[in-house]
């Protein structure tokens, strides 16, 4: 039976502090779409400091940024950027379009067409997530959206260049320097020089998020990602050291980034424990991780393996890393995850920087019901029917009846004008 030997918050704790960012996202977006431009300006210098004569780049300002940037760091950027590439050029290649012939005479089909625009959000604040311009942007484009918009804030009343670089070597169609809830806003309802988009993708901060999910329906959005989580599950072939460096190292994400290991082995537990305590003394982010632990920290001590897939699948995590003797187990037996990282030789930050998976990922159990971005969100998959007049006479005879089940009189009418006009 598993032993919870360590929890984190409750979900009622959680939800006292979502309520009050739920009504300060809500005034902000109303203000947006009742004073535009007016409004996001005022907004970006009350939260960022920030008022340019424009928001948005020009061509000349963005070359002059990715000139003033290293070359060594636009190589990792495009070396990043091509793994990214590849394998969303990948799975764009697995979605087919289809056309079927049913029925003599009866042919159905889908297409699999790109939404026409997108706006993507890359998070500033404490650090600069120069990745996540490869995960929205160049999945778009990749996709094969039309128009990619993208917005970050400044860093220090300053533009960021190697997130400014990341966006255009991704082929990001605008680049607006512009934060938070105002730019996700903006983005999706359009101001007078925001022309909207179709939809708004990207992770960031809580009232990020937030601001995503009240944005939804005006605009569509790829998920709802709250804070990072982290699972490690560990048999006894795993050790300490590694269980609390992935540990701490996603935790410095946030204060409120859940981390949990699921554990066989009472010495996992043991040395992980005393690993975690070693490594905050000397971790340099160790002032956000150790609160992260402390509040969000989860050991759960299971029987067996059998049983650690049972309570990972209902934790749901965003992140998943298996360090036991049998990685595989988990990918074939566990159903509900962002992301497995599986055996030793791989990690999270793997995944959040370079090795080509995309790290916009399901949190707060959305994994129960979905995956994370990839370019099949930016794709609507739409139908299409045919028929000859022969086939139109045969399908419309069920109708008729099938409607008139239901009393749906104008609907059988449409179907008897078919077989009164077709039937010879």
């Amino acid at each position: 039976m598993a032993k919870f030997l360590k929890k984190g918050k409750s979900e009622q704790e959680l939800q006292e502090t979502s309520t009050k960012v739920q009504e300060a996202v809500s005034g902000i977006i109303k203000d947006i779409e009742a004073n535009g431009d007016k409004a996001v300006r005022e907004l970006s210098i009350k939260f960022d400091k920030w008022s340019p004569e424009t928001f948005r780049l020009t061509d000349e300002q963005i070359k002059e940024v990715v000139d003033s940037v290293d070359e060594s760091v636009k190589e990792d950027i495009k070396f990043a950027q091509e793994q990214i590439r590849f394998f969303a050029q990948k799975q764009r290649e697995s979605m087919k379009d289809i056309e079927v012939e049913t029925i003599p005479g009866v042919t159905l089909g889908h297409k699999n067409i790109p939404v026409n625009s997108v706006g993507c959000y890359i998070p500033g604040g404490r650090y600069p997530m120069v990745a996540s311009s490869h995960m929205s942007i160049l999945t778009a484009k990749v996709a094969g959206v039309k128009r990619v918009i993208a917005c970050t804030p400044p860093i220090n009343g300053e533009i960021p260049a190697a997130t400014v670089t990341a966006m255009y070597l991704a082929g990001a169609d605008e680049i607006h320097i512009l934060g938070g809830v105002q730019a996700m806003t903006a983005m999706a309802v359009g101001t007078e020089t925001i022309d909207p988009v179709d939809m708004i993708v990207g992770p960031g901060n809580a009232f990020v998020a937030e601001a995503k999910r009240q944005l939804f329906g005006k605009v569509g959005i790829d998920l709802l990602a709250g804070p990072t989580e982290t699972l490690v599950i560990a048999d006894e072939t795993a050790d300490g050291e590694m269980i609390a460096t992935d540990l701490l190292g996603q935790g410095e994400h946030g204060p409120t980034s859940p981390g949990a290991l699921i554990t066989t082995s009472e010495k996992i537990v043991e040395d992980t424990i005393s690993e975690i305590e070693r490594q905050l003394k000397i971790l340099p982010t160790a002032d956000v991780a150790k609160v992260s632990w402390e509040d969000n920290g989860t050991i759960i001590l299971v029987d067996s393996l059998e049983e650690a897939v049972v309570e990972a699948d209902k934790l749901a995590y965003e992140h998943v890393e298996i360090l036991t003797e049998d990685p595989d187990y988990f990918l074939k037996n566990m159903t509900n995850y962002g992301a497995l990282f599986l055996g030793p030789e791989t990690n999270v930050a793997y995944g959040d920087k370079v090795i080509g998976t995309n790290h916009t990922l399901p949190t707060q159990k959305a994994a129960n019901y979905t995956g994370g971005l990839w370019v099949g969100k930016y794709i609507k998959t739409v139908t299409y029917q045919k028929a000859t007049p022969e086939a139109s006479v045969k399908i419309g005879e069920y109708a008729e009846r099938l409607c008139e089940l239901e009393g749906f009189m104008g609907h059988k009418e449409q179907a008897s004008l078919r077989v009164r006009r077709y039937k010879k």
